[in-house]
């Protein structure tokens, strides 16, 4: 019989921000390598800068049978559209459907808060990310390069 991964998205504790950190850690690397950016934010981070996220956003941690592999953060704006954020998947987890699970908890929770639209920035020309936005129902508002690097203003709406 083969082994069956049983997902579970929850929202994030305090107990989880070392997992969270390891696990946005290892993404925004693989992030850098992709996009020849070598600052970046999310790298940066300390546990309190998670913990203040944990207490003023929605953070996501994705466990694959009890494990943590994968995390994002979610903010919700005063003009009721949402921002995503710090959005990683381990990378020996990737291409299961971890990010579809996630992705697809933070369109229920947008829609039960009547969020209207939803917008993440990630780099255009890495085609594997531009893939999954789109499958997610994203689509591009903009393009800049004030990062150093053609980022892509990706949004979906509600």
């Amino acid at each position: 019989m083969d082994s069956i991964s049983i997902f579970e998205v929850r929202h994030a504790q305090e107990s989880d921000i070392e997992s969270i950190m390891e696990i946005t850690r290892e993404g925004f690397s693989k992030y850098s390598e992709m996009t020849g950016v070598t600052s970046l934010d999310a790298l940066k981070e300390t546990y309190d800068d998670v913990k203040r996220d944990i207490e003023t956003k929605i953070v996501l941690i994705a466990l694959s049978d009890g494990e943590p592999v994968g995390c994002l953060r979610v903010e919700i704006l005063p003009d009721n559209t949402a921002y995503l954020t710090r959005f990683a998947v381990k990378i020996t987890c990737q291409n299961n459907g971890i990010g579809k699970s996630m992705m697809n908890h933070v369109d229920k929770i947008m829609k039960k808060k009547g969020v209207g639209s939803i917008f993440l920035y990630t780099a255009s020309k890495v085609a594997s990310l531009m893939r999954f936005y789109y499958g997610r129902g994203f689509y591009v508002e903009s393009v800049d390069s004030s990062r150093g690097y053609k980022r892509a203003k990706l949004i979906k709406e509600y």
